[in-house]
């Protein structure tokens, strides 16, 4: 059984002219994030994972955060079209970790 992390985030966009945008994992998730998925993480402590927003499904990863102390989901610009939401708008989103088999 594969278990689902669901949380709500303020979509921001990274400074400079990348246009990323991300969202940042509640502190009590990243918490649990970085306990369940030791066996997941790859370089610089990622974790690969596939996310949902409003019925939109994308795979990613979740990268660490040492500023907020944190991990950091990247929001691809399609995905964000698709569910009509832009930074300053805060956002559900679903995701489940994705093993390499």
């Amino acid at each position: 059984m594969t278990t689902s992390y669901a949380f709500r985030a303020e979509l921001w966009l990274y400074p400079g002219d990348s246009g990323w945008h991300f969202l940042t994992l509640p502190e009590d998730l990243a918490d649990e994030v970085r306990e369940e998925s030791a066996a997941f993480r790859k370089g610089f402590g990622s974790v690969k994972v596939a996310a949902s927003i409003a019925g939109h499904r994308w795979e990613t990863s979740l990268f660490p955060d040492s500023k907020s102390r944190s991990y950091l989901l990247p929001v691809k610009k399609a995905v964000r079209t698709a569910a009509g939401i832009s930074a300053g708008d805060e956002v559900g989103v679903v995701f489940t970790f994705q093993h390499d088999d």
